[in-house]
């Protein structure tokens, strides 16, 4: 075999090799296994609807964007889908910020004041366990059905975790950033506001999203019960004129409005706490 021959075939041999290793890169990527996974998801979704494997049950996902978009343009109650989006967004917003305004500077505290740990602690750890959908019925007939008893059971449901969370941060940043503030002279305010605050950050952040995605949970169990409004409203409405395409429509909009939500929460963990460390592969 000539020289010239040898050579194309091992230029042959490193194309193919090429060629494999840009294949296989490309089935690995995180784009092409999302877009696998939904075009799966859908694709499951829609056989299972359209051989009727559920009953009447479950509608195909044309049927149901078809019914996002008729929501956009006619009423339903008296609001279009972007009013029903608003009534069940600023109750998350309202009953959420009151939690965490609450939440995290009493976490904060219980973990630096042994006094107040010891008044909290046992209080919180009797209600923490308590499931929120529990307080529905107590708060309907303390507050009544309107927007009051709502938002105090997001309020209820996001507590725990804000608090949770912020004391916890506190309770495990490393001692030995402390012993290092010590060296260089500082003193106890020092070290809350420069240790302490900032390294407990990232897991008042983590309680934060935890406690979002625990409002949209709450705010749809509470507008299940008593609602003229809210995403949770359609749901309902879906139910009982038997309309499975209106159940999933709001069930679609709602996880695209949770996400969107939990998407900004993470966009300002990353300007608040730029020196949080990002785990890769995980």
């Amino acid at each position: 075999m000539s020289t010239s021959a040898v050579a194309n075939e091992m230029v042959i041999q490193v194309r193919e090799k090429k060629q494999e290793h840009l294949l296989v890169r490309f089935f690995r990527s995180h784009w092409t296994l999302n877009f696998i996974s939904f075009f799966g998801f859908f694709l499951l979704w829609d056989y299972l609807a359209a051989h009727k494997t559920l009953g009447n049950s479950l509608a195909r996902p044309h049927e149901v964007l078809q019914q996002i978009i008729y929501l956009c343009d006619h009423r339903l109650a008296g609001l279009t889908l972007w009013g029903h989006v608003w009534a069940s967004f600023s109750r998350v917003l309202i009953g959420w910020s009151i939690a965490s305004a609450i939440a995290i500077p009493l976490g904060l505290f219980m973990a630096l004041n042994d006094t107040l740990r010891a008044v909290v602690k046992p209080l919180f750890d009797l209600i923490k366990p308590m499931p929120p959908i529990a307080w529905i019925s107590l708060s309907i007939l303390w507050l009544g059905i309107g927007e009051t008893s709502k938002i105090f059971i997001i309020m209820v449901g996001t507590f725990v975790p804000c608090l949770l969370n912020a004391y916890n941060g506190v309770r495990l940043v490393d001692t030995q950033l402390y012993d290092v503030i010590r060296s260089l002279g500082g003193n106890r305010r020092d070290e809350i506001f420069q240790i302490c605050f900032p390294a407990s950050l990232p897991a008042i952040f983590a309680g934060l999203q935890i406690s979002l995605s625990l409002a949209w949970m709450c705010v749809l169990a509470a507008e299940l019960v008593s609602a003229r409004s809210g995403l949770g409203f359609l749901i309902i409405s879906g139910m009982n004129s038997s309309k499975p395409a209106l159940i999933l429509a709001g069930m679609v909009v709602i996880a695209f409005v949770a996400w969107l939500t939990s998407l900004t929460m993470s966009y300002l963990e990353k300007i608040l706490c730029p020196w949080k460390r990002d785990v890769s592969g995980y």
